[in-house]
């Protein structure tokens, strides 16, 4: 089945996953990180989007991030990406296509799910066996918002109003920040956040999702499932 078209809203948040070729590796090295990450700063400045969360696995990324026009994040992947796909072609002497065809990016509703967006992104190397704890993971935004690191990995980092509101002093909102990462998230709400960035949903409530589909003009979330039709062709009442 084909994906649907991506829908853009300028100035709400999308999550956005893309994976290397084949999932191969697209990180060998501290340099490859520090060379994307220079090519995404500045395209992201660029053409307009906003990074506030991120993590840089060795074979995909993540990013939270706001786009200020339709076209903030397209722009950004294609001169990012191609930039950086020639780099590492030429570095570790490869040839052929070194990303999947597409990213893959999906609404966010602020109120309902960013906070829990951001956990889920950072707790990606914990996940995945890569570090015991949050803190230990080098290529990712957590050690900006929990420990208020500000080093070039993190200082480009644009923090959302969402992170902001967790309290007025930087330290306590720190301390708040990590306080959201003693629990998991509910199982419900991972499955929420993998399927919207698996098949392209807006991740919120209902209200928001009709919301986006009234903005984008196509459907942001499953179809209704009708119920069985009783013998004769007509749903029972």
């Amino acid at each position: 089945m084909a994906r649907l078209p991506r829908y853009v809203i300028p100035g709400q948040p999308q999550h956005i996953i893309q994976r290397g070729n084949n999932r191969q590796a697209i990180f060998v090295t501290d340099d490859d990180f520090q060379f994307f990450r220079d090519a995404l700063v500045e395209a992201a400045g660029r053409f307009g989007l906003a990074i506030h969360a991120y993590v840089w696995m060795t074979n995909h990324i993540h990013l939270l991030a706001t786009p200020t026009y339709d076209d903030s994040i397209s722009k950004m992947f294609q001169s990012a990406g191609r930039k950086y796909a020639q780099y590492f072609n030429v570095t570790h002497k490869r040839s052929g296509t070194l990303w999947e065809g597409r990213y893959r990016a999906t609404v966010v509703d602020t109120e309902q799910y960013l906070l829990k967006l951001m956990r889920y992104i950072e707790m990606n190397p914990v996940r995945a066996g890569m570090v015991e704890q949050p803190r230990q993971y080098k290529w990712y935004s957590h050690r900006r918002y929990a420990y208020g690191e500000d080093d070039i990995n993190l200082n480009w980092l644009i923090e959302h109003d969402q992170y902001v509101q967790l309290a007025r002093d930087p330290s306590e909102r720190r301390a708040a920040y990590r306080a959201l990462f003693r629990t998991e998230l509910e199982a419900d709400e991972l499955r929420a956040i993998r399927e919207a960035s698996h098949k392209g949903w807006a991740l919120g409530s209902e209200r928001f999702r009709q919301e986006i589909e009234a903005l984008s003009e196509r459907r942001a979330s499953p179809a209704a499932r009708g119920r069985p039709k009783k013998p004769g062709g007509e749903n029972g009442v």
